[in-house]
């Protein structure tokens, strides 16, 4: 996933926070992991003062939010004795005073963080604190998906597809199928359409896989599943019943038995294992 298309999610993060606490600015960058992160995004602002600002670990604000790994707000930060002045020149062009920062934690590292800020010295009330943690809350969860579909679709690009006449290790294909799963219950949660594609994209090259262009053509090989379709069969080949499926999707469990007995139809099968079977058989799931 390249900064640009994390940064899209940022700049979503600081108009929501901006919106539901009405705050008037806001601002934030990722952490580059050398102990600073950049501000990079910024909304509501009439300078280009804080823009590339590097931000070091236990300095300022922000510094101090990527140390401790909690929320801080200072009613007047120019003056505050809570944190320290390296960034007093940046802030004060800006003419910020009331400000906050929220750090944005994904399994236990801090990965971002986000500021908003007044122009008065006055208190940030709930509504503020609270509009930053939720923003921060949804970042998390956006960069949370993107890093596993990441590191799904870099597995399936550094193992190379097993090719089915050669016979490999069960093992290997078992490895295959889950990613295969697990990157279609992700596409659905990502919001960047490029990187929703390209998931998609690793998913049918999998598929493609299990028919091999070495065997005879596939009975079924003009089957057309829609993507909920194959999510739902993808879903129990792995072993899943109908309730789990459908947790995993974010649909009814009812919802998922029409998918079902959809695909059944469809493929010309009698039951659910003979659904996969023949699915595979089709070059429909890996």
């Amino acid at each position: 996933m390249a900064e640009s298309e994390r940064a899209v999610d940022i700049r979503a993060a600081l108009l929501r926070m901006r919106r539901r606490g009405g705050l008037p600015v806001a601002f934030g960058g990722l952490f580059s992991g050398a102990r600073q992160f950049r501000i990079s995004e910024l909304t509501g602002t009439t300078t280009n003062s804080l823009h590339g600002l590097a931000i070091t670990a236990g300095n300022g604000l922000g510094g101090k939010v990527l140390t401790l790994s909690r929320p801080i707000s200072v009613i007047d930060y120019p003056v505050s004795r809570a944190i320290s002045h390296e960034y007093d020149g940046a802030v004060g062009a800006e003419g910020l005073r009331s400000m906050m920062a929220v750090p944005v934690v994904v399994r236990g590292r801090v990965r971002a963080v986000l500021y908003g800020a007044l122009r008065q010295p006055l208190i940030l009330g709930d509504r503020a604190l609270t509009a930053g943690v939720e923003a921060a809350r949804e970042l998390e969860r956006a960069l949370a998906v993107q890093d596993e579909a990441q590191r799904l679709m870099t597995v399936v690009a550094e193992r190379p597809v097993p090719v089915p006449e050669a016979e490999p290790d069960p093992a290997v294909w078992e490895e295959v199928r889950r990613a295969h799963v697990d990157l279609r219950a992700l596409a659905h949660r990502v919001a960047d359409p490029q990187l929703r594609e390209e998931i998609l994209t690793a998913c049918g090259r999998l598929a493609r896989a299990s028919s091999g262009e070495a065997r005879d053509p596939a009975p079924h090989g003009h089957v057309r599943l829609s993507p909920r379709e194959v999510d739902v069969l993808a879903c129990v080949a792995s072993g899943a019943t109908n309730s789990a499926a459908a947790d995993r999707l974010g649909l009814r469990p009812e919802t998922v038995k029409s998918y079902l007995r959809s695909c059944m139809r469809k493929l010309g099968a009698r039951t659910r294992l003979h659904a996969v079977v023949e699915a595979r058989r089709a070059g429909l799931l890996p």
